[in-house]
């Protein structure tokens, strides 16, 4: 009799078990619904003042369920609904807003000052590729064609004349329609060549970073003959504001990219006591930071050329804008500032 009543007392124990506590579990999960779907302000003063209460009390069955070795989908069950609680409970709920707003204010910059040295590598090379390019154009004119295609250049070349050239960056009697239409194929070319040399400098960084600095150098090859042929007929601070409005906006996005790329390339060249592919996982997250922000500064670099570069002709304007993207920028990224609780 005894054995039967021992071999009867386990179910009746779980059944006991859930009638006096199922009604806790059930409230919890309501709650917490509640919490996931619309954050606290749904909850009343009384359902945030219950809420820890039901959360100990599912812990304390979760407890008993263990000691006593409950049936398996009751203890899963417990144990889904103590961590849901946990984390609703004790874990930080960040807004989707809030977490937008965290990035822009706090980490995106901070990922940028954090490849600082990196980014003057890339500027640097950059600069060189531009004047390799301008002293072989401006000795030699006909390196030009090596550097820019011939149908892309909307006639701006060693062969066109002062005032074709100054009717091309919005000085002097305008071009016409066909020459109107290289340009803005010029234009588009620049803009599209850039966007892609960024891209891929950063997609390449994990090749020890060489392919790297190797686009980054062809970066301003472009950029340095088109220099040479405008400074050549005496319009080099023209065609300078010309390129500067969007200018500083967009090679200072080429120099990002290209460090959030060397920064990868380096953890795999230097990893120090971690492995290689942790090194580079971890170089990948800051740098995939600042590739977020290079995309964002290419769509303002490509705003400003099509639409500020074509209505504003003023020269010293034009340096004005660009000088005024280039501080901002530079403030954005590295004055420091205190991160708050958002």
């Amino acid at each position: 009799m005894q054995s039967v009543n021992a071999a009867a007392l386990p179910s009746f124990s779980t059944s006991r078990f859930r009638a006096e506590r199922e009604a806790d579990w059930i409230a919890f999960d309501l709650l917490l619904t509640k919490l996931e779907k619309r954050g606290a302000k749904a909850l009343t003063s009384e359902e945030l003042l219950e809420l820890p209460i039901l959360y100990r009390a599912t812990l304390s069955s979760l407890s008993i369920a263990r000691a006593t070795s409950l049936d398996k989908a009751l203890l899963d069950h417990l144990e889904a609904l103590s961590i849901r609680g946990y984390f609703l409970v004790y874990g930080v709920r960040e807004s989707r807003l809030s977490r937008i707003r965290r990035f822009f204010l706090y980490d995106w910059p901070a990922a940028v000052r954090s490849v600082w040295i990196e980014t003057i590598i890339i500027a640097l090379i950059i600069t060189l590729g531009a004047l390799t390019s301008w002293s072989l154009v401006a000795h030699n004119p006909e390196w030009y064609f090596n550097f820019v295609p011939e149908e892309l250049a909307g006639g701006r070349d060693p062969r066109a004349s002062v005032e074709f050239l100054k009717s091309t960056i919005g000085h002097g009697k305008a071009p016409a329609a066909e020459e109107q239409s290289g340009l803005h194929m010029f234009a588009a070319f620049l803009f599209t060549h850039n966007s892609g040399v960024s891209i891929m400098s950063f997609a390449l960084g994990f090749a020890f970073g060489v392919p790297t600095m190797m686009l980054e150098y062809y970066q301003g090859i472009s950029l340095g003959a088109m220099l040479a042929v405008f400074t050549g007929k005496g319009l080099g601070t023209d065609f300078g504001g010309w390129l500067f409005i969007h200018g500083t906006t967009e090679l200072f996005a080429a120099a990002l990219s290209g460090a959030a790329g060397l920064r990868i390339g380096a953890a795999v060249v230097f990893p120090g006591a971690r492995g290689r592919l942790e090194a580079a996982a971890d170089a990948g997250r800051t740098a995939g930071k600042v590739m977020v922000g290079v995309i964002l500064m290419l769509l303002v670099a490509g705003l400003l050329e099509g639409f500020g570069r074509q209505l504003i002709t003023d020269t010293l304007l034009r340096y004005g804008i660009g000088t005024l993207m280039l501080l901002f920028w530079l403030a954005y990224y590295y004055i420091p500032r205190r991160e708050d609780v958002a």
